[in-house]
């Protein structure tokens, strides 16, 4: 392993994690809101973002699947030793990481009816992340709001699984928005 590997975790694991813990929570409860995060200096092409997201909620039993985007040694080496995650297929992931076109969102577990809760957090790394485009409305959402989403055709499908279904964060730079499976786009 190469000494950059044991760079760019937490400096102050309690506070650090409680706070990017939080921002996460809340872009979850509140589909559309992008919040800023910061603490994690993961290795390109992963986003600060993205690495802040994997500190937080992964650990030695949850599996991750990199797309080609992001399965590099570095990513691989930075994630092994900040967060014993072990690496899988798509079918069996917990978390994906990587671009939007190469995330094989049909390979993903989706969760069963007895099971909802095991199906995958997709981290799809963005170039741009605001609040244009997609109209977003369900739990969490006043009235409405919107996100700039790579399509909305995948997203439509996924709501209709409900209570199964995918459940994403979108990340760019030090910014992250989420989108769980019960928000209806349009």
């Amino acid at each position: 392993m190469q000494s950059h590997v044991f760079e760019g975790g937490f400096s102050d694991l309690p506070v650090e994690a409680s706070h990017a813990f939080r921002a996460v929570m809340t872009t979850m409860a509140r589909p559309g809101e992008i919040a800023s995060v910061s603490g994690a200096r993961p290795p390109a092409p992963m986003s600060v973002a993205a690495g802040v997201v994997l500190l937080t909620l992964c650990d030695s039993e949850t599996p991750i699947y990199l797309a080609p985007s992001h399965d590099m040694p570095q990513v691989r080496d930075w994630i092994t030793f900040h967060t014993g995650a072990p690496f899988t297929s798509a079918q069996r992931a917990a978390f994906a990481l990587g671009v939007w076109n190469d995330l094989p969102i049909s390979d993903f577990p989706v969760g069963t009816a007895e099971y909802p809760d095991r199906s995958t957090t997709v981290i799809v790394e963005r170039q741009t992340l605001s609040n244009t485009g997609a109209v977003l409305n369900g739990p969490g959402i006043k009235d409405h709001a919107q996100l700039s989403l790579p399509e909305t055709e995948t997203f439509q499908t996924n709501t209709e699984l409900f209570p199964l279904g995918l459940d994403f964060i979108f990340t760019c730079n030090d910014r992250l928005a989420a989108l769980p499976r019960t928000t209806r786009v349009r």
